[in-house]
């Protein structure tokens, strides 16, 4: 089981990325826009720069949904080596099977 300070702190992580998320994209559609001026460009990256740094998408690390544990992640389950090895071996995910020959 992961500490649980670093739980909460992903979970922090994740609603600053949503709670920032669309006036990340507007500064950095400006910032990557060839068209537009130097000083609006420059401005825009010291805009980005003054944001929380948690607000990046970046910053968050996947973590299993059951432990914490930010190491060896499957994606499609949300869950670590471990569990989905327990989970599958009991037949508690759909359309997995536990191979044998």
């Amino acid at each position: 089981m992961a500490k649980t300070c670093m739980i909460e702190k992903e979970k922090n992580r994740r609603k600053l990325a949503k709670q920032y998320r669309v006036r990340r994209e507007k500064l950095k559609a400006i910032v990557m826009n060839k068209e537009t001026t130097m000083e609006d460009r420059f401005a825009a990256v010291m805009k980005l720069a003054k944001m929380p740094r948690n607000s990046a998408r970046v910053r968050q690390r996947n973590r299993c949904l059951l432990t914490g544990r930010p190491r060896a992640v499957y994606r499609k389950f949300k869950l670590c080596r471990i569990k989905l090895r327990e989970l599958a071996s009991m037949g508690q995910i759909p359309g997995v099977t536990k191979a044998s020959w």
